[in-house]
């Protein structure tokens, strides 16, 4: 397992980028955890926002209580001898999926290059759990990972102008969900009719970093009951 290795890189006058590992990977997740508690412990009420991502934590902090060196002891304290967090973080979620060419119309053509059936690409993208590393983009976008490699994908040379919200996609070995309409370039698989983004939610967000979600098959039908729009993608561009 890498351990994490502390930079410190200036991002405004009141910021600093974390970067404690180089390249994204699982086993970074427990160590951002544990960073992550350490940090809101030192800075307490001096701390205004700390956003993870799959090697880096933004830290934003409150020039009024702390200045710039100050900020940068409390960092240097509050990470020295860190261990990974060790007890299960996060929720479990199984998100509901119809995959199907009419909401999702890379399905077919991936298929098509990597040389496998429809529904062994469905098999293999809904059979592993996959961690939230980061939220971006849009708000509610989770970032998850990591899709197994035979899968990975590149992201559409001319993105889409318009996406529907609960669109299932992949983009290298990162897999996601569009949690409102957007434009994007993902490579789209399906649909869900779960709410990502919702001002009703904690947070606003149902999926957080340090989250695992599974994605769960579901018919026609059922998307349907549950309350998903299967509009089909090409009527809505």
């Amino acid at each position: 397992m890498s351990t994490p290795q502390l930079r410190i890189e200036v991002a405004s006058i009141d910021a600093f980028i974390l970067r404690l590992f180089d390249r994204i990977d699982e086993a970074n997740m427990p160590w951002m955890l544990a960073a992550g508690t350490r940090l809101r412990e030192a800075f307490g009420t001096a701390l205004i926002d700390l956003v993870p991502s799959y090697t880096t934590l933004l830290l934003h902090y409150d020039l009024q209580q702390l200045d710039p060196r100050q900020a940068r002891e409390l960092i240097a304290g509050a990470l020295s001898d860190l261990s990974p967090e060790t007890r299960a973080s996060g929720r479990s979620h199984i998100i509901p999926t119809w995959y199907d060419p009419s909401v999702g119309p890379d399905l077919e053509p991936l298929a098509q290059r990597k040389q496998i059936g429809v529904a062994e690409l469905v098999q293999r993208h809904s059979q592993r759990e996959y961690q939230v590393f980061a939220l971006g983009f849009t708000p509610g976008f989770a970032f998850m990972g990591l899709v197994e490699e035979a899968l990975a994908a590149p992201r559409l040379t001319t993105p889409r102008k318009r996406i529907e919200p609960g669109s299932v996609g992949i983009a290298e070995r990162q897999t996601a969900i569009y949690p409102v309409e957007s434009p994007g370039g993902w490579n789209l698989l399906g649909r869900t009719p779960a709410r990502l983004f919702d001002l009703n939610l904690p947070d606003y967000s149902l999926l957080q970093a340090g989250d695992r979600v599974r994605f769960e098959p579901v018919d026609r039908a059922e998307f349907i009951r549950l309350g998903g729009d299967d509009t089909p993608l090409e009527s809505l561009q």
